[in-house]
């Protein structure tokens, strides 16, 4: 079985000490021998070596042997070691001898690290040969970890080798013993980085909670094959819970974790990961199997490969693959709200290339459709193009885009697409002001097949074959003012940054499609302001004839330049008609759109706002609008609250209204409270609820946290989870830490943790 780290000392007590090197000093009330062969100290005896020392009622001391015996009150110390005991026996240059009924602490510092570089995926880059590759030489210092113990008896069987009987093990404190393993024998052997220990019991509060025969784990925190603690839960839809991770340490970059999870209404699950990981690429593999669920009465499984790949001279490659069994997978299994309310499963590869001013992507994409929502088109392939040049004559700038891609649909009409965009600008930049004018030329060509389906009968008199050129040419400008200012004492600098975007695109669109492929209206809002094209996607091109205001204004920390608060409103105007619409669409005629103005940053003192208002002007009213505030006034302290309003006139329910709240807070004493409550007014009830309290007593945290889901669907989840978590050593229960910091933003761990554990939660 996987388990413990028992700190690793700098060395045992006087073994790396040669005797001509440092001289052996003896103090003592009574001091008596024989000159160079034996010296008996007594009362008060100190016996000491270059920094380590023992002190005892009576020390004899054999000097030709280098070996010592010291009798009655005897303490061993070390720099980071405390022995204590009624004797001991060492040969003092070999480390060998015994320790009768000693109790210890030891503190381990681990060496320096270098940091390690990062992959593609922003995982730490391991060489082929296991070595984790540094950055920049920054060393990192791993954090200490203090434990201590009793035994029957420690043997020092040679330099860091210690082998203990009838041990104990914490990293409590002598006067909060609340959790301690106890074992039957215990070998620590530093030179192998490896400890043994047989029939292990892990007691909490005096009572057992864990017990192995055998376990084997490495000294020094890093990854060994190996049981982990086992996940215990429960949830509405499965029932009781229990899951068995072990772990698989097969190549210093490459690992796997094989859970049997037991679910007490459905049966036995297998869920296995698999991860890669190298210096050019990582992958992952997740594969779960449930065979005859006992409540849907069929067998029921799901997975997900990734893989990210840097192939060399500019080439990419990147897989996502998953797949579910059936519509209710996720509802049924899940306790993730990303994963219970997702419709369509991606299944993507892309090959990318770059070069120095040229990129280009081949994409195939297709997808698994749940909950009998519409299929959307796959991309069977997809092929993109761009390029950007900005050293030609006069000041020139070239930039393209291209993109050809089959759409490929089970029932409804096929399409083979074409785009191609040139574009020429005339960047003109100073310190304080830009312009850049823009012209481009969109064309866009058109294949069709498939139209005498039962399913595309609105395409039969559809063009086969259709083009469509539309010249787009915009303008986009600004400059920036400064000023020094002064709030609450504090020496600011303010700006002000007017910025105007004019975008001129005739209605040209010939092109006849009765549905779009993959073609949306973007929307009016802070993320498109600034399109050219109101349209995402490249069925439509828009007719514009506009020009998009705004005016930003930032506060920034004079000493450090770090911006503290940033306040945009911004709005549209519109000069003529739209005449350009998408399938079911309404075309607009209003000269004016929407007035946009956001807030964000620290309004005051650990207290931060994010604030966004789309008020409409023609109908004086508020289209959407998020209020929301932070605050945090020191780690561990977070309150969040925010309120979102959404007009839809379309729904039968009306404006989308939610209230969302979260918060983690001490309470009193170690007692800590975190939660979550997001409420839509709109439908009256509750989309998801997380409740939890946590613990921190020092050298174990407890935490119990309950989560209530409730779908689209309409399907309620309800999980509990309960961790003990004893410090540097084991966190037993079902892990709520991935659901805390996913919910509460600003989550922080109570115990922010000293080392890797050693039962590694699934």
């Amino acid at each position: 079985m996987a388990a413990g780290v028992f700190p690793h000392p700098a060395t045992t007590a006087f073994s790396n000490v040669s005797k001509d090197a440092a001289p052996t000093l003896i103090t003592a009330r009574d001091l008596k021998g024989v000159n160079e062969l034996e010296a008996i100290a007594e009362g008060d005896a100190v016996l000491q070596r270059a920094g380590d020392s023992l002190h005892a009622d009576q020390i004899v001391y054999r000097q030709t042997e280098d070996e010592l015996e010291a009798i009655g009150n005897v303490r061993l110390v070390a720099p980071d070691s405390l022995i204590t005991g009624p004797r001991l026996r060492m040969r003092m240059e070999e480390s060998t001898g015994e320790f009768e009924s000693p109790s210890y602490t030891i503190r381990n510092v681990p060496a320096l690290v270098p940091e390690p570089a990062v992959t593609m995926s922003g995982l730490p880059a391991i060489a082929a040969d296991g070595r984790v590759l540094a950055s920049t030489g920054r060393m990192l210092q791993p954090p200490p970890v203090t434990g201590s113990g009793s035994a029957e008896l420690i043997e020092f069987r040679g330099e860091d080798q210690y082998y203990l009987k009838k041990a104990t093990y914490s990293t409590c404190s002598a006067g909060q013993r609340d959790w301690e393993i106890n074992v039957d024998t215990l070998d620590l052997n530093y030179d192998s980085d490896t400890g043994k220990a047989t029939h292990a019991v892990v007691r909490f509060m005096d009572v057992p909670i864990l017990y192995s025969p055998w376990m084997s784990f490495p000294l020094s925190n890093q990854r060994k094959s190996g049981f982990l603690s086992p996940t215990i839960g429960s949830t509405s839809k499965s029932g009781f819970e229990i899951a068995v991770p072990w772990y698989w340490n097969i190549a210093p970059n490459m690992d796997a974790t094989i859970t049997p999870r037991a679910l007490s209404r459905r049966g036995l699950q297998l869920n296995t990961e698999f991860r890669y990981l190298d210096y050019n690429f990582s992958s992952q593999a997740r594969v779960e199997y449930l065979p005859d669920d006992k409540l849907a009465k069929r067998d029921r499984y799901g997975y997900s490969i990734f893989h990210a790949q840097n192939l060399g001279y500019g080439l990419g490659l990147n897989l996502s693959i998953n797949s579910v069994s059936d519509d209710d997978y996720y509802s049924d299994l899940s306790t993730r709200i990303a994963s219970v309310s997702q419709g369509n499963l991606l299944r993507q590869g892309t090959l990318t290339y770059g070069g120095t001013w040229y990129s280009a992507a081949l994409n195939v994409q297709t997808y698994q459709t749940l909950q009998n929502l519409a299929k959307p088109y796959e991309r069977l392939p997809q092929l993109t193009v761009a390029a950007n040049r900005y050293d030609l004559p006069l000041g020139l700038a070239f930039g393209f885009s291209g993109e050809y891609v089959n759409f490929d649909h089970p029932t409804n009409v096929l399409a083979k697409r074409t785009m191609l965009y040139p574009q020429l600008s005339l960047p003109l930049v100073t310190s304080a002001f830009w312009l850049t004018p823009k012209l481009g030329i969109h064309h866009t060509n058109y294949q069709l097949d498939g139209q005498n389906r039962p399913a595309a009968a609105a395409w039969a008199t559809v063009p086969t074959s259709q083009n469509r050129s539309v010249p787009i040419f915009s303008v986009d400008g600004g400059f920036i003012l400064e000023r020094e200012t002064e709030i609450f004492g504090k020496s600011l600098t303010q700006t002000l940054e007017p910025r105007a975007y004019y975008v001129n695109i005739p209605a040209k669109d010939k092109v006849i499609l009765p549905q779009v492929f993959d073609t949306a209206l973007a929307g009016f809002n802070y993320a498109n302001m600034f399109r050219e094209n109101r349209y995402a996607g490249n069925d439509r091109v828009g007719d514009a004839n506009e020009v998009t205001l705004t005016v930003t204004s930032r506060f920034l920390d004079s000493e450090g330049g770090s911006e503290l608060l940033r306040g945009t409103v911004g709005t549209r105007y519109y000069f003529e008609d739209q005449k350009i619409v998408l399938p079911g669409e309404t075309a607009r005629t209003e000269r004016k759109a929407d007035i946009l103005a956001a807030l964000t940053g620290q309004v005051l003192p650990k207290t931060y706002a994010d604030i966004g208002w789309q008020y409409n002007p023609r109908d004086s009213q508020t289209e959407q609008m998020t209020i929301g505030g932070r605050y945090r006034p020191s780690a561990g302290k977070i309150f969040n609250a925010a309120y979102r309003f959404r007009r839809d006139g379309t729904s039968t329910l009306g404006n989308n209204k939610q209230i969302d709240v979260s918060a983690q807070w001490p309470l009193f004493g170690g007692w800590h409270g975190v939660g979550r409550y997001n409420y839509s007014l709109t439908e009256k009830r509750v989309i998801e609820s997380i409740g939890g309290i946590e613990y921190n007593a020092g050298c174990w945290v407890g935490r119990f946290v309950v989560q209530r889901l409730a779908t689209i669907a309409e399907k309620p989840t309800t999980a509990i989870f309960f961790q003990l978590e004893l410090n540097d050593f084991s966190k037993i229960g079902s892990n709520p830490l991935d659901i805390l910091k996913r919910n509460v933003p600003g989550y922080g761990v109570i115990n922010q943790p000293t080392a890797d554990p050693v039962f590694a939660e699934n």
